[in-house]
């Protein structure tokens, strides 16, 4: 209860609960005692471990909350839809043309900066990050504080995926991604060091993807879940686009294929603007590296088998297609 914003900041709250046990202490025969506020939070979480992490739920879920707010707060200023990534796999692109679309807004933090949506029947918020797909805890946050929210992720190869966001890491001047290959990178050893073993960990396991869809499924039903093939967004935009707008329900329409348009020299698709001009994803998005070499592509083929082989058993019971980057790796376990 202590959790809760307007018991730990209510000097009513506090006076009250120090009269009860001054009641307690005085008609029976029991000893109360306390602690220093450090010494007791300590002692708290020492009977109580799980609270140490809070569980915020969605505050229009509690009338009492509802009674004591102010009418200038709403929850409908929370995202209707995730964007969970993993990171290098077209999250970015569905957030760039997601906002050439008046009725979706984003933004990256909670409730006060959230923009007030105009109408609340057609516009949608969301929030993209690509930490989510992989994370251990934002399921269960999420399904707590948004537990109706609809949730998209995008699957491309995990041995593209792992190399791509190794070649990030060295554009972005990556230390441990400057000083070791990404083979050194994949095949470090229980023995590697320290900031090699964190930079192979952070390059690995987003791509089990199987285990962190389940454990997304733990509290999402299948059908608030929606999965791309981050292959057909690249190649199809406009088709992937049209079915992420059924899944959410958008209205009116919005005609993806008349807004997009394949820009040669960048190698993906834009943004169609007045004029013929277009708008990509900014000076850093389709930058070129060297293609990984057959020996990497071996090694993580073999390490992501078991991996997709799982993902391929979850597909088929959510009636879900295999991606065609799937079928291809699943052919070469025959």
């Amino acid at each position: 209860m202590t959790h809760l914003s307007n018991y730990g900041n209510d000097r009513l709250g506090l006076y009250t609960f120090v009269n009860l046990a001054n009641f307690v202490q005085s008609w029976t025969n029991l000893k109360l005692q306390t602690l220093p506020p450090l010494q007791l939070a300590h002692k708290y979480f020492e009977l109580f471990p799980e609270q140490k992490d809070p569980l915020w739920q969605n505050p229009c879920d509690d009338k009492r909350h509802r009674d004591i707010w102010s009418k200038e707060k709403t929850c409908d200023r929370l995202p209707k839809f995730l964007v969970i990534g993993p990171q290098k796999t077209g999250t970015n692109f569905i957030y760039g043309i997601n906002q050439e679309y008046k009725h979706v807004a984003w933004d990256h933090m909670y409730m006060e900066f959230f923009p007030t949506p105009s109408n609340v029947t057609t516009d949608f918020l969301f929030e993209k990050s690509a930490n989510y797909f992989h994370s251990e805890e934002a399921p269960k946050r999420a399904a707590s504080l948004i537990p109706k929210a609809k949730i998209i992720t995008i699957l491309i190869d995990p041995s593209d995926r792992a190399y791509s966001w190794y070649q990030h890491q060295r554009f972005h001047k990556d230390p441990a991604a400057l000083k070791f290959t990404f083979y050194q990178v994949i095949t470090a050893g229980h023995h590697a060091s320290s900031e090699l073993k964190i930079l192979q960990k952070k390059c690995l396991i987003p791509g089990w993807y199987a285990i962190h869809l389940e454990r997304w499924l733990t509290y999402f039903p299948p059908y608030q879940l929606l999965i791309i093939d981050g292959q057909q967004l690249r190649n199809d935009p406009a088709i992937v686009m049209e079915e992420v707008q059924k899944f959410l329900g958008v209205t009116p329409h919005y005609n993806y294929s008349e807004a997009l348009t394949f820009d040669s020299h960048k190698g993906f698709w834009c943004q169609l603007l007045e004029e013929g001009k277009t708008k990509c994803l900014g000076k850093s998005k389709g930058r070129k590296y060297p293609p990984m070499d057959s020996e990497c592509r071996a090694f993580l083929s073999s390490y992501y088998r078991d991996h997709n082989v799982e993902l391929s058993k979850l597909l088929h019971k959510l009636g879900q297609p295999l991606p065609s980057w799937l079928r291809q790796e699943l052919q070469k376990v025959r």
